[in-house]
């Protein structure tokens, strides 16, 4: 413990001007422009956002700038959803050591996320209020994006070739089976609620409490086989750029990934934005609060997102979109990667700390795990 201090401190002495001189030389590739837009209609009450575009690993630097944006559909009340919201990415940069490059830090990125969201869930825990959270939540530094997510928020990348790929993982027990042999192997019970008469309605749920998730940011009252650790994914564009499409399930129950990048395509991020929100409803009504946050990382030389306009569909070209499989979207992201056009840089999605690669680094920690 005390070399792990010895290296904290260490840490704090590197001068401003070393750091700025690291920063300097890893932005060999000039960087991308970042716009983005957010649309939203309220039902419930309970989704929140975060847009943050002036974040900097270094304080002072503004060649060290990151963005980060986040959703938020809270359930049960939105008190998880807020505090997650002020205080996420507080805990994720204080579990990022001081004094690393850009390199560096984007490389201990993945781990910190987990970690901030663990802190996030055990202190909100810690005021004793039973609401919970999903919570997706994406930085974005240069052509590198990273993406770490509980519930059933999501974030799809639609690449320039027009490929959509998924960068998180639903953790609904309907449709996660590795999700539920996990809480079952945990000693939960999985099943759907009961009525008189022994029927069984709804979707699958976790007992104690009811949850329909398997992993969120709260929910103090349904025991410990929903845990907030996040699974998390790192990729690095090529120089063409993409848009990020994050989104609640409002949007995603009633749109597919490929439905919801086709629909936007050609517009500029806030027009986009509207534009998903607005075929969600068309799709499905407002059952949900549905809230989308568009984010482009445009070449330098492209002032506007060089992506074809949205051809007009058919309610019969419609049927024939269906939700891709997450085995699918997998399969995608490592054609993107073959071919150059998305690099993955980090992919882990254990529920279990233990099982995570590389968790030595977790000595130099303030979180105390549950």
């Amino acid at each position: 413990m005390a070399s792990g201090e010895g290296r904290r401190h260490h840490h704090n002495l590197v001068p401003l001007a070393a750091l700025i001189s690291r920063e300097l030389k890893s932005e060999k590739m000039e960087k991308p422009t970042v716009r983005y837009g957010h649309a939203a209609q309220s039902r419930k009450g309970e989704d929140y956002f975060l847009i943050k575009t002036d974040g900097q690993r270094v304080t002072g630097n503004s060649s060290s700038k990151f963005s980060a944006f986040a959703i938020f559909d809270g359930h049960n009340g939105n008190a998880a959803a807020v505090y997650t919201r002020e205080n996420l990415l507080k805990h994720v940069l204080g579990a990022i050591p001081r004094g690393l490059g850009r390199e560096e830090w984007l490389q201990a990125l993945p781990r910190a996320l987990v970690a901030g969201f663990v802190k996030t869930d055990k202190d909100f825990q810690s005021r004793g209020e039973t609401s919970g959270t999903t919570a997706t939540f994406v930085i974005v530094d240069g052509w590198t994006v990273t993406v770490a997510s509980v519930g059933d928020s999501r974030c799809i990348l639609d690449t320039q070739g027009g490929a959509v790929s998924t960068l998180t993982v639903d953790h609904r027990l309907e449709e996660n089976v590795e999700e539920r042999e996990r809480v079952a192997a945990s000693g939960g019970e999985v099943g759907r609620l009961s009525i008189i008469g022994g029927a069984e309605i709804g979707p699958l749920r976790c007992w104690p409490g009811g949850l329909c998730l398997s992993r969120s940011i709260g929910d103090m009252d349904v025991g410990e086989f929903i845990v907030p650790i996040p699974y998390v994914k790192q990729v690095k564009l090529s120089n063409a750029g993409g848009r990020l499409i994050i989104a609640s399930d409002g949007i995603w129950d009633a749109l597919s990934s490929e439905m919801a990048a086709q629909s936007c395509r050609g517009l500029p991020a806030e027009l986009a934005a509207r534009q998903v929100v607005k075929e969600a409803l068309r799709s499905r009504g407002l059952k949900d609060d549905t809230t989308c946050i568009v984010v482009d990382i445009i070449p330098p030389d492209h002032s506007v997102q060089p992506s074809t306009p949205p051809k007009k569909q058919n309610k019969l070209r419609a049927l024939f979109f269906r939700k891709k499989s997450r085995d699918s979207a997998n399969k995608l992201s490592k054609k993107l990667s073959a071919v150059g056009i998305v690099e993955e840089l980090f992919e882990e999605g254990s529920a279990m700390l233990a099982e995570r690669s590389k968790w030595s680094v977790l000595s130099w920690l303030w979180l105390p795990l549950k």
